[in-house]
């Protein structure tokens, strides 16, 4: 049996070209399968069926895994089973009846008005570096795109007249975001002296640059991001997404329809920014309750 997963390994690595992580993440998952295998003693593939895969979720869930493991357990055996078939090593895939455990919806982790502050405060404005880190708070905050739309936006995207910017989002769908008077002000600020000292020599067209005058990455924005954190002192966990999650957050809790707070957001389906309700909803909660006299929590 231990055959059959070495060589789908090989597969999902020299084939499929699945990186490093990725196969050991598989063969982590295949051994443990193995190990339960061997337990129950079946020596035969071809004798593992449903329900054996039932037990073997079972014994999953009893070791207290998260829903998120299990559900990656599962995904590699369908994998394993899929390729198993295809080589004709089993005449039938035990995974087709299995279906993944449902997810609990997380709310979306967001800043309060004192922290963004707080955060959008920290870069030094007297420096280039601090003047490009300060815009990219801004922008993610004001405009609530994604990382990977704002390293990817070019000069020729940004309508400095009616302060709107054109993205590429998901799936190469275009939209329009909006910025404010404090972003356009940090905008002109970088244009006029930070980004044209950054380039240097160097020609490319796009707005963010790093040190060497090269485009910024989503790698070197989240780095830029833990460090002004670091130095806020705030005790939080903070990533561009949640920057998007406080601006849609925000919106709603100032009284933004939840419709074209979903078109701002680029989100297909109106059901995907339905969560930041939940969230506006939560705060609404928690003020009666800590505040109406006949609701306040003991």
């Amino acid at each position: 049996m231990k055959q059959y997963i070495e060589s789908f390994l090989s597969y999902i690595e020299f084939e499929k070209n699945y990186s490093f992580y990725t196969v050991r993440s598989y063969e982590e998952d295949l051994d443990e399968f193995y190990q339960f295998l061997k337990s129950e003693h079946i020596n035969r593939i071809k004798e593992v069926e449903y329900s054996i895969i039932r037990i073997y979720l079972k014994k999953l869930y009893e070791k207290n895994y998260s829903k998120k493991t299990i559900a990656r357990h599962i995904s590699t055996l369908r994998s394993f089973f899929k390729y198993l078939l295809k080589e004709e090593v089993v005449d039938m895939n035990p995974m087709l009846l299995i279906s993944n455990p449902k997810q609990d919806k997380k709310l979306p982790n967001y800043l309060n008005y004192e922290e963004i502050e707080t955060i959008l405060n920290i870069p030094n404005q007297k420096t280039n570096l601090g003047k490009r880190d300060a815009l990219i708070l801004e922008l993610l905050y004001s405009s609530g795109i994604r990382v990977s739309e704002l390293v990817s936006i070019k000069l020729d995207q940004i309508q400095f007249s009616n302060r709107t910017i054109k993205i590429l989002g998901k799936g190469n769908k275009e939209r329009y975001v909006l910025y404010g008077n404090k972003c356009e002000q940090l905008l002109e600020q970088y244009l006029h002296t930070a980004r044209f000292e950054l380039l240097g020599k160097k020609q490319n067209q796009y707005l963010l640059l790093n040190k060497d005058g090269n485009p910024l990455s989503t790698g070197g924005v989240r780095y830029i991001i833990g460090k002004i954190l670091k130095e806020s002192g705030l005790k939080l966990h903070v990533s561009p997404h949640t920057l998007r999650h406080t601006f849609a957050t925000h919106l709603l809790n100032n009284g933004a329809d939840l419709k074209s707070v979903q078109e701002l957001l680029g989100h297909e389906n109106l059901s995907t920014t339905q969560i930041y309700t939940h969230v506006s909803n939560e705060r609404l909660r928690n003020v009666y309750l800590h505040t109406h006299p006949r609701a306040r929590e003991k």
